[in-house]
């Protein structure tokens, strides 16, 4: 099977925070830090979002907690002018990464009808600068290889790929060959 068709589970690391691209957001679109309750919003963007994972509360809660003071700096939300959640990424965190303290790129969605328009570009600008400017020395991310918009953003913003053994480093060999890109250091 074609290795983007199998979606298989990559994960991508940037070594410091230093020199993250900056792009600006649309005119029509604003952002915002969590504010309670903001949950559901979550949970409704990336339901727009997501075509393979089921989207849930419970699913939230498993990955952010139930702690708003940990959220309210960490998770961003995208608005149209009229006020509706099109976007949202987080810049969480793992104490024990590979050993390590490490900020995390973690569930980054932009609504379908909006994608496509530079969104997520800076609304990974925002979410790097937010670990950056939390202390975090440097950050990882996971994703699909199916996610190919996303592998090249992730790329673009300095993101290498984490190879740990012979299967992260024969699925990176083959995603240069169908994406024809370096992804080397």
């Amino acid at each position: 099977m074609d290795i983007i068709q199998s979606n298989l589970s990559i994960a991508m690391i940037r070594g410091n925070l230093m020199n993250i691209p900056q792009f600006d957001l649309p005119d029509d679109v604003s952002m915002r830090w969590y504010e309670e309750g903001d949950a559901g919003l979550w949970v409704e963007i990336q339901s727009q979002a997501e075509q393979r994972l089921t989207i849930s509360n419970d699913l939230y809660i498993k990955e952010f907690g139930t702690d708003p003071s940990l959220l309210e700096h960490r998770q961003c939300f995208l608005l149209n002018k009229d006020g509706r959640g099109i976007g949202t990424g987080t810049a969480w965190f793992n104490h024990n990464y590979n050993g390590a303290y490490y900020g995390r790129i973690h569930w980054v969605a932009i609504i379908p009808e909006m994608q496509g328009k530079g969104l997520s570009k800076a609304l990974l600008t925002i979410v790097c600068n937010r670990l950056h400017s939390l202390g975090h020395a440097r950050a990882y991310l996971t994703t699909s290889t199916e996610r190919v918009a996303a592998i090249r953003l992730y790329h673009q913003f300095g993101f290498v790929p984490e190879i740990r053994n012979a299967r992260d480093r024969a699925i990176w060999a083959e995603l240069e060959e169908k994406l024809q890109r370096d992804f080397r250091v």
